[in-house]
């Protein structure tokens, strides 16, 4: 088994778990043990600055929406470059942070994007693997303009990259367009 620690999981039709239609999920881990990622166009009503505020009542300008992470509740957690913020380094330049003291270095800066997530997608060991098996999800490599993207696009916009790597070697085009209807 290799990690997919750092990837794009793209969900495909043949998933059926409605908890995940259409989601794109960075993979923070994936071992033998299992495996947990965020989802990351899951924006919810709440914003940085609403839930900060009831956590910790200190006010942030800060209007970003929080992001679903996942069905399984958990810890509000963020995804950012900053490395003196980070506890885990998830892809090489993008971190991962859950404590308390971390976030809030993180969501009090205005320079560098981030996430803030509640909830995360987990999976019990194997079970990943087998969903990858069947053709429930589709890999695709993380980058920080896919992971920070407007959320309403990005599965589709993770779809035809990977659409892109699987056709354009085949097809030994220099140049494939976004819409072939245009040839």
């Amino acid at each position: 088994m290799s990690s997919l620690q750092g990837r794009l999981l793209v969900a495909s039709p043949h998933l059926t778990d409605p908890n995940f239609y259409k989601s794109v999920v960075l993979m923070i881990k994936h071992d033998a043990e299992g495996a947990f990622g965020l989802i990351l166009n899951r924006p919810t009503p709440s914003t940085v600055r609403q839930v900060w505020q009831s956590i910790t009542e200190q006010d942030l300008d800060c209007d970003d929406p929080i992001y679903l992470g996942g069905p399984v509740d958990g810890p509000l957690v963020a995804i950012h470059p900053i490395k003196s913020c980070g506890e885990a380094e998830v892809c090489k330049g993008l971190y991962f942070s859950a404590h308390k003291e971390q976030l809030l270095k993180v969501v009090s800066q205005t320079k560098k994007p981030f996430r803030l997530f509640s909830g995360y997608a987990g999976w019990a060991g194997g079970q990943l693997d087998g969903e990858l098996h069947v053709g429930g999800w589709l890999s695709a490599a993380g980058c920080k303009d896919d992971i920070f993207a407007p959320p309403e696009d990005l599965w589709e916009q993770v779809i035809h990259t990977i659409g892109d790597d699987i056709l354009g070697p085949a097809l030994k085009t220099k140049h494939v367009p976004g819409d072939p209807s245009l040839n």
